[in-house]
């Protein structure tokens, strides 16, 4: 994921700095670029939450309590350790994690041992469960309960922390099912999964969601056996786990997953796929798959690393009817600029009902929070944490995503919820300060007073910043929104 994925990032944000933008428009066009209109009954599904991957950084730090009262609560103030110091900030109030069956183990049987890459990190080498093909008794040595600790305790205690969807996903298949024994991918890539091992692969992820529940008291609610599978980065020299699996390898697959997902009494633990790198990507792939494999994906999920590009609307539009996640989206973007942006794009085009952050906590402005997975150390929280609560502490499960119309720059999002009257309206500016003027009329009523949170993206000031406003009796509210600024507007509304 890291090379190909910064490459990408680059190119894309490059592009987006050099066009023109929507939101740089002449004064004689702002008034009709400033004036958003919300629909209050064009909707797109109920909204199921926010989540991160617990690998690779729950290898290092899954057992920190702190962490996981940040990540995993909404408390208005958490206090936790950074480089030896207490920081204090509110909680993100993540809901969802990823929970990675790893693929590495240094153990030696018939002769085999794992082919380890010389560049991938230790802090990248997730622990396997299964650890031979001996036996398919989870109960037998072949399988090792008591590795990958640390991403186990980070997964339990998201869960005690009131954390309600776990996903289990492979980078890829544990090492000794590889062609190659590598678990980084095929000498030069391509495929590295024999066609032979496929039950091998799906019987080891319907093992742990089994063994998972009734050990662990945790219940995955969906499982995908891919991760980025076309991805041309998946060799012998890699810097992570990755297996690359064809689009006809991936439609021969799925069925035997939902075989021996049955075998485990696993009937309703739904198959997500095929976490494809890029928005265009995933709906090239779901075109190439027949109907009888359609119908076995009810959640189609989706990597944002196109960044501003891609048909997100394509992708919402070819899978319609099945559950959409945007289930990894990263950048190298500190300030939370990028991510806010492309967030945004992925609400308003993309119409997904879940959005998962990768790594929380990563090097430079990769994570929320920057850390080094390796040497164990945390440097501070980003401003881009800041930017994701914007997002993560006002539209919760529940909530409904609704449109708008006169939105030219497509930088704003609307989400409501009827059962307790909570509007939020989120808006990032890109361009220079101006006024901005949200027409509320197809709400019955809309209280007068407005909470505001802000933070200046561009200076890094403002942090998540709270202010009050009101709404004008002609139900519009208007608003100057700095240079880019990231504002989020919570109102109480009925419809």
């Amino acid at each position: 994921m890291a090379a190909l994925k910064s490459c990408l990032l680059l190119l894309s944000i490059l592009c987006h700095l050099i066009l023109p933008s929507n939101s740089q428009g002449s004064e004689l066009n702002s008034i009709q670029q400033n004036e958003i209109k919300v629909n209050a009954k064009d909707s797109f599904g109920r909204w199921e939450g926010w989540g991160t991957s617990l690998a690779w950084w729950s290898k290092q730090f899954g057992k920190r309590e702190d962490l996981s009262d940040l990540f995993f609560t909404d408390d208005a103030s958490v206090k936790v350790n950074i480089n030896g110091s207490t920081v204090t900030a509110p909680g993100l109030g993540l809901n969802i994690v990823r929970y990675n069956a790893g693929a590495c183990s240094f153990n030696t049987f018939a002769g085999k041992k794992m082919q380890i890459s010389p560049y991938i990190p230790k802090s990248r080498q997730m622990d396997s469960y299964w650890i031979d093909n001996l036996s398919e008794n989870p109960n037998s040595p072949s399988w090792n309960w008591t590795a990958d600790e640390s991403q186990r305790t980070a997964l339990l205690n998201a869960k005690k922390r009131g954390v309600n969807l776990f996903e289990l996903f492979s980078n890829s298949p544990p090492w000794w099912m590889c062609d190659n024994l590598n678990p980084s991918g095929a000498p030069r890539g391509g495929n590295n999964l024999s066609p032979l091992n496929y039950p091998l692969h799906s019987r080891y992820l319907s093992t742990v969601a089994r063994v998972f529940a009734d050990k662990f008291n945790v219940s995955f609610t969906s499982v995908d056996p891919f991760n980025e599978p076309l991805g041309p980065g998946w060799n012998a020299k890699g810097n992570q786990e990755g297996c690359h699996f064809d689009v006809v390898s991936q439609a021969n697959l799925i069925p035997i997953l939902r075989n021996e997902l049955n075998k485990q009494s696993l009937n309703a633990l739904p198959i997500s796929a095929s976490d494809d790198n890029m928005y265009d990507q995933a709906t090239w792939t779901w075109n190439k798959f027949t109907q009888e494999v359609k119908d076995a994906i009810p959640q189609v999920n989706v990597h944002g690393y196109e960044s501003y590009s891609g048909n997100r609307n394509q992708l919402y539009n070819t899978v319609k009817g099945k559950k959409l996640w945007n289930s990894e989206y990263g950048d190298g973007d500190a300030t939370g600029f990028t991510m806010a942006g492309c967030l945004l794009l992925d609400l308003v085009q993309l119409h997904p009902t879940a959005w998962v952050y990768w790594q929380v906590i990563d090097q430079t402005g990769w994570g929320v929070i920057e850390g080094y997975l390796d040497s164990g150390s945390l440097v501070k929280l980003n401003p881009k944490y800041f930017a994701l609560l914007h997002f993560t502490r006002h539209i919760k499960p529940g909530f409904t995503l609704l449109s708008v119309s006169g939105d030219a720059d497509q930088r704003t999002a609307v989400a409501f919820d009827s059962s307790k009257g909570t509007l939020v309206i989120i808006t990032l500016n890109e361009g220079p300060s101006k006024d901005y003027v949200y027409d509320l009329s197809a709400f019955k009523k809309v209280g007068s007073k407005v909470d505001v949170w802000t933070t200046d993206v561009a200076k890094g000031t403002k942090l998540y910043q709270k202010s009050a406003s009101t709404v004008q009796n002609d139900n519009k509210f208007r608003f100057n929104i700095a240079e880019k600024s990231l504002q989020t507007f919570q109102f109480v509304a009925s419809q």
